[in-house]
């Protein structure tokens, strides 16, 4: 879990094109405006995702792993054979290098 803050209290704010792009409220992103949302974290690809309070879907949930995974890695641990959490994959890497391989060999590896 974490927390996003946007604060336009001593500026200009976001114009409407520019909040709408970002994916923000623009009655919340203007000038003399503060936005406040809570973010998670996905276990997988270390993705920070802002949580949009109105979804009425389950959030994708790794039971490998115990954590909050992203919509994006949730579809491909259902259709990949691997469990490939951020940490799994840092390890690989580390192990690699650590074995002399070149970073063409990690980059293909994975």
């Amino acid at each position: 879990m974490g927390y996003l803050m946007v604060d336009h209290r001593a500026s200009p704010g976001l114009s409407e094109l520019e909040a709408r792009q970002a994916g923000y409220d623009p009655r919340l992103s203007g000038e003399g405006k503060v936005y406040e949302a809570d973010t998670m974290t996905c276990s997988h690809c270390k993705c920070v995702v802002v949580k949009n309070p109105f979804r009425t879907r389950d959030r994708p949930h790794c039971y490998q792993c115990d954590h909050y995974i992203c919509d994006i890695c949730a579809v491909k641990a259902k259709t990949e054979d691997t469990h490939m959490p951020f940490s799994k994959y840092i390890d690989i890497t580390l192990t690699q290098a650590i074995n002399g391989s070149s970073p063409i060999l990690l980059s293909n590896s994975l």
